[in-house]
Protein backbone atom coordinates (compact mmCIF):
# COMPACT_ATOMS: atom_id res chain seq x y z
CA UNK A 1 0.00 0.00 0.00
CA UNK A 2 1.25 3.42 -1.14
CA UNK A 3 0.05 6.68 -0.21
CA UNK A 4 1.26 10.16 -1.56
CA UNK A 5 0.07 13.34 0.88
CA UNK A 6 -2.32 15.60 -0.78
CA UNK A 7 -1.48 18.43 -1.91
CA UNK A 8 2.41 17.80 -3.06
CA UNK A 9 2.36 16.20 -6.38
CA UNK A 10 4.56 18.31 -9.04
CA UNK A 11 5.12 21.33 -6.63
CA UNK A 12 1.05 22.21 -6.25
CA UNK A 13 0.39 24.65 -3.42
CA UNK A 14 -0.94 23.15 -0.23
CA UNK A 15 -3.51 25.47 0.52
CA UNK A 16 -3.01 25.21 4.40
CA UNK A 17 -3.08 28.38 5.96
CA UNK A 18 0.72 27.93 7.44
CA UNK A 19 1.98 27.45 3.96
CA UNK A 20 0.23 30.52 2.71
CA UNK A 21 1.89 32.17 5.43
CA UNK A 22 4.81 30.71 4.92
CA UNK A 23 5.27 31.31 1.33
CA UNK A 24 4.04 35.13 1.62
CA UNK A 25 7.14 36.13 4.47
CA UNK A 26 9.46 34.28 2.05
CA UNK A 27 7.93 36.01 -1.06
CA UNK A 28 6.88 33.11 -3.13
CA UNK A 29 4.04 32.28 -4.80
CA UNK A 30 1.73 29.58 -4.30
CA UNK A 31 3.13 26.42 -6.21
CA UNK A 32 5.99 28.24 -7.17
CA UNK A 33 9.46 26.39 -7.77
CA UNK A 34 12.18 27.37 -5.40
CA UNK A 35 15.40 28.01 -6.94
CA UNK A 36 17.77 27.59 -4.40
CA UNK A 37 16.32 24.46 -3.21
CA UNK A 38 18.51 21.74 -5.11
CA UNK A 39 14.97 19.46 -5.51
CA UNK A 40 12.89 22.52 -6.56
CA UNK A 41 10.38 21.20 -4.05
CA UNK A 42 8.34 24.06 -2.56
CA UNK A 43 9.86 25.15 1.49
CA UNK A 44 6.87 23.55 3.05
CA UNK A 45 6.96 20.42 0.73
CA UNK A 46 7.63 16.80 1.36
CA UNK A 47 9.23 14.13 -0.61
CA UNK A 48 7.44 11.81 -2.53
CA UNK A 49 6.23 9.10 -0.06
CA UNK A 50 5.44 5.49 0.12
CA UNK A 51 4.73 3.48 2.73
CA UNK A 52 4.42 -0.60 2.02
CA UNK A 53 3.20 -2.58 5.08
CA UNK A 54 3.54 -6.36 5.43
CA UNK A 55 7.23 -6.06 3.28
CA UNK A 56 9.12 -8.90 5.24
CA UNK A 57 7.65 -12.14 4.86
CA UNK A 58 8.32 -13.51 7.76
CA UNK A 59 8.31 -10.71 10.49
CA UNK A 60 5.79 -10.14 12.74
CA UNK A 61 5.34 -6.26 10.88
CA UNK A 62 7.14 -4.70 8.57
CA UNK A 63 7.30 -1.71 6.28
CA UNK A 64 9.52 -0.32 3.63
CA UNK A 65 9.37 3.67 3.17
CA UNK A 66 10.40 5.45 0.51
CA UNK A 67 10.90 9.38 1.13
CA UNK A 68 11.89 10.43 -2.37
CA UNK A 69 15.41 8.48 -3.01
CA UNK A 70 15.67 6.81 0.41
CA UNK A 71 14.57 3.57 1.04
CA UNK A 72 14.35 2.26 4.47
CA UNK A 73 13.39 -1.68 5.80
CA UNK A 74 11.87 -1.71 8.96
CA UNK A 75 10.98 -4.82 10.65
CA UNK A 76 9.41 -5.89 14.26
CA UNK A 77 10.42 -9.03 16.06
CA UNK A 78 8.60 -10.49 18.96
CA UNK A 79 10.32 -12.64 21.68
CA UNK A 80 8.91 -13.87 24.20
CA UNK A 81 11.52 -12.65 27.08
CA UNK A 82 12.13 -9.09 28.47
CA UNK A 83 16.24 -7.99 28.88
CA UNK A 84 17.32 -8.77 32.65
CA UNK A 85 16.70 -4.94 33.98
CA UNK A 86 12.81 -5.69 33.26
CA UNK A 87 12.57 -9.32 34.23
CA UNK A 88 9.50 -9.20 37.06
CA UNK A 89 8.36 -5.69 36.46
CA UNK A 90 5.01 -7.00 34.37
CA UNK A 91 5.99 -4.71 31.36
CA UNK A 92 7.31 -5.31 27.98
CA UNK A 93 10.38 -3.68 26.17
CA UNK A 94 10.53 -2.27 22.66
CA UNK A 95 13.84 -1.70 21.10
CA UNK A 96 15.88 -1.19 17.38
CA UNK A 97 18.59 -1.57 15.49
CA UNK A 98 19.64 0.13 12.94
CA UNK A 99 22.20 -0.14 9.68
CA UNK A 100 23.30 0.71 6.46
CA UNK A 101 23.70 -2.03 3.52
CA UNK A 102 27.27 -1.12 2.00
CA UNK A 103 25.83 0.07 -0.88
CA UNK A 104 23.30 2.54 0.79
CA UNK A 105 25.49 5.46 0.00
CA UNK A 106 27.61 5.93 -3.95
CA UNK A 107 30.64 4.28 -2.37
CA UNK A 108 30.94 0.91 -0.97
CA UNK A 109 31.01 0.84 3.12
CA UNK A 110 32.41 -1.89 5.33
CA UNK A 111 29.92 -3.54 7.31
CA UNK A 112 30.38 -2.40 10.51
CA UNK A 113 29.97 -6.46 11.50
CA UNK A 114 32.93 -6.97 9.39
CA UNK A 115 34.91 -4.01 11.69
CA UNK A 116 33.49 -5.74 15.22
CA UNK A 117 32.01 -2.75 16.42
CA UNK A 118 29.14 -0.23 16.20
CA UNK A 119 29.55 3.41 15.06
CA UNK A 120 28.68 6.27 17.25
CA UNK A 121 25.98 7.38 14.64
CA UNK A 122 24.53 3.92 14.63
CA UNK A 123 23.75 3.93 18.10
CA UNK A 124 23.06 7.13 18.28
CA UNK A 125 20.20 6.55 15.83
CA UNK A 126 19.17 3.10 17.05
CA UNK A 127 18.54 4.75 20.50
CA UNK A 128 16.47 7.55 19.14
CA UNK A 129 14.06 4.91 17.39
CA UNK A 130 13.87 2.69 20.31
CA UNK A 131 12.71 6.20 22.42
CA UNK A 132 10.62 7.29 20.17
CA UNK A 133 8.67 3.95 19.67
CA UNK A 134 8.75 3.55 23.54
CA UNK A 135 6.95 7.31 23.71
CA UNK A 136 3.66 5.92 22.63
CA UNK A 137 3.74 2.14 23.72
CA UNK A 138 1.82 1.33 26.81
CA UNK A 139 4.61 -1.17 27.93
CA UNK A 140 2.30 -3.00 30.67
CA UNK A 141 -0.27 -3.69 27.75
CA UNK A 142 2.68 -6.13 26.16
CA UNK A 143 2.90 -8.18 29.55
CA UNK A 144 6.89 -9.80 29.61
CA UNK A 145 7.83 -8.97 25.88
CA UNK A 146 10.72 -7.33 23.33
CA UNK A 147 9.77 -6.64 20.01
CA UNK A 148 12.77 -5.23 18.33
CA UNK A 149 12.67 -2.89 15.25
CA UNK A 150 15.47 -3.79 12.88
CA UNK A 151 15.69 -0.43 10.61
CA UNK A 152 18.11 -1.03 7.61
CA UNK A 153 18.70 1.68 4.98
CA UNK A 154 18.59 0.45 1.98
CA UNK A 155 18.99 3.44 0.19
CA UNK A 156 20.59 6.87 1.62
CA UNK A 157 19.77 10.02 0.45
CA UNK A 158 19.39 12.12 3.73
CA UNK A 159 16.57 11.62 6.15
CA UNK A 160 17.41 7.84 6.73
CA UNK A 161 16.64 8.37 10.71
CA UNK A 162 13.76 10.04 10.16
CA UNK A 163 12.57 7.52 7.85
CA UNK A 164 13.64 4.80 10.06
CA UNK A 165 11.04 5.97 13.04
CA UNK A 166 8.02 6.63 10.68
CA UNK A 167 8.16 3.42 8.91
CA UNK A 168 9.02 1.23 12.51
CA UNK A 169 6.17 2.40 13.82
CA UNK A 170 4.04 1.30 10.92
CA UNK A 171 5.94 -2.04 11.53
CA UNK A 172 5.30 -2.23 15.46
CA UNK A 173 1.20 -1.39 14.66
CA UNK A 174 1.37 -4.54 12.57
CA UNK A 175 3.10 -6.36 15.16
CA UNK A 176 0.46 -5.32 17.91
CA UNK A 177 -2.20 -6.50 15.31
CA UNK A 178 -0.85 -10.05 14.90
CA UNK A 179 -0.15 -10.43 18.41
CA UNK A 180 -4.01 -8.95 19.20
CA UNK A 181 -5.07 -11.34 16.54
CA UNK A 182 -3.61 -14.58 18.29
CA UNK A 183 -5.09 -13.58 21.25
CA UNK A 184 -1.65 -13.14 23.03
CA UNK A 185 -2.54 -9.70 23.14
CA UNK A 186 -5.36 -8.14 25.43
CA UNK A 187 -5.50 -4.79 23.51
CA UNK A 188 -3.52 -2.53 21.71
CA UNK A 189 0.06 -1.28 23.43
CA UNK A 190 0.00 2.03 21.08
CA UNK A 191 -1.67 4.66 22.76
CA UNK A 192 -0.06 7.30 20.02
CA UNK A 193 1.51 7.78 16.64
CA UNK A 194 4.88 8.70 15.99
CA UNK A 195 6.71 9.82 13.52
CA UNK A 196 9.90 11.99 11.87
CA UNK A 197 11.16 14.56 9.78
CA UNK A 198 13.54 16.93 9.13
CA UNK A 199 14.30 20.83 8.53
CA UNK A 200 16.38 23.14 8.00
CA UNK A 201 17.65 26.20 6.43
CA UNK A 202 19.27 26.58 3.36
CA UNK A 203 20.15 29.05 1.75
CA UNK A 204 18.68 30.73 4.39
CA UNK A 205 15.14 29.76 3.50
CA UNK A 206 13.68 27.24 6.27
CA UNK A 207 12.73 24.25 4.11
CA UNK A 208 11.06 20.68 5.31
CA UNK A 209 12.50 17.52 4.84
CA UNK A 210 15.82 18.01 3.50
CA UNK A 211 17.52 15.29 0.95
CA UNK A 212 21.13 14.66 1.03
CA UNK A 213 22.14 17.73 -1.20
CA UNK A 214 20.30 20.21 0.92
CA UNK A 215 21.29 18.51 4.27
CA UNK A 216 24.85 19.07 3.22
CA UNK A 217 24.86 23.01 2.14
CA UNK A 218 22.34 23.75 4.83
CA UNK A 219 23.37 26.56 7.22
CA UNK A 220 21.01 24.87 10.00
CA UNK A 221 19.58 21.49 10.19
CA UNK A 222 17.34 19.81 12.75
CA UNK A 223 15.38 16.50 13.11
CA UNK A 224 12.29 16.71 14.87
CA UNK A 225 10.10 13.47 16.46
CA UNK A 226 6.50 14.04 16.78
CA UNK A 227 3.44 12.15 18.36
CA UNK A 228 0.46 12.17 16.71
CA UNK A 229 -1.49 14.47 19.67
CA UNK A 230 0.83 17.13 19.23
CA UNK A 231 3.89 16.02 21.94
CA UNK A 232 6.96 16.25 20.99
CA UNK A 233 9.70 13.11 21.94
CA UNK A 234 13.40 14.80 20.86
CA UNK A 235 14.30 17.77 18.84
CA UNK A 236 18.00 18.11 17.40
CA UNK A 237 18.50 21.27 15.59
CA UNK A 238 22.45 22.36 14.87
CA UNK A 239 23.63 25.32 13.46
CA UNK A 240 26.83 24.52 10.88
CA UNK A 241 27.97 28.06 10.91
CA UNK A 242 26.69 31.22 12.01
CA UNK A 243 24.12 30.37 15.18
CA UNK A 244 20.00 30.14 14.13
CA UNK A 245 17.53 32.31 16.41
CA UNK A 246 14.69 31.11 18.88
CA UNK A 247 12.26 33.00 16.17
CA UNK A 248 13.74 30.55 13.37
CA UNK A 249 13.89 27.57 15.76
CA UNK A 250 10.13 28.05 16.09
CA UNK A 251 9.89 28.25 12.28
CA UNK A 252 11.39 24.78 12.24
CA UNK A 253 8.96 23.64 14.47
CA UNK A 254 5.90 24.87 12.76
CA UNK A 255 7.64 23.34 9.09
CA UNK A 256 8.04 19.65 11.00
CA UNK A 257 4.68 19.99 12.36
CA UNK A 258 3.06 20.24 9.25
CA UNK A 259 5.10 17.31 7.92
CA UNK A 260 4.35 15.47 10.54
CA UNK A 261 0.47 15.91 10.00
CA UNK A 262 1.49 14.31 6.40
CA UNK A 263 3.36 11.52 7.93
CA UNK A 264 0.62 10.74 10.26
CA UNK A 265 -1.80 10.52 7.52
CA UNK A 266 0.40 8.21 5.54
CA UNK A 267 0.90 5.71 8.67
CA UNK A 268 -3.36 5.50 9.17
CA UNK A 269 -3.48 4.87 5.80
CA UNK A 270 -0.58 2.11 5.16
CA UNK A 271 -2.25 -0.03 8.47
CA UNK A 272 -5.92 0.41 7.30
CA UNK A 273 -7.07 3.32 10.11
Amino acid sequence: MSHSPPGRNAGKATGTAFGAALGQALGIEPGARLPGRPSGRAPDQLRALTLEPGFARHAEGSCLVRMGVTEVLCTASVEGRVPGFMRGKGQGWVTAEYGMLPRATHTRGEREAARGKQSGRTQEIQRLIGRSLRAVTDRAAMGEMTITLDCDVLTADGGTRCAAITGAWVALHLAFQHLRRNNILARDPLVDQVAAVSCGIHDGVPVLDLDYAEDSAAGTDGNFVLTGKGGLVEVQATAEGAPFSEAELTGLLGLARKGAAELFAAQRAAVGL
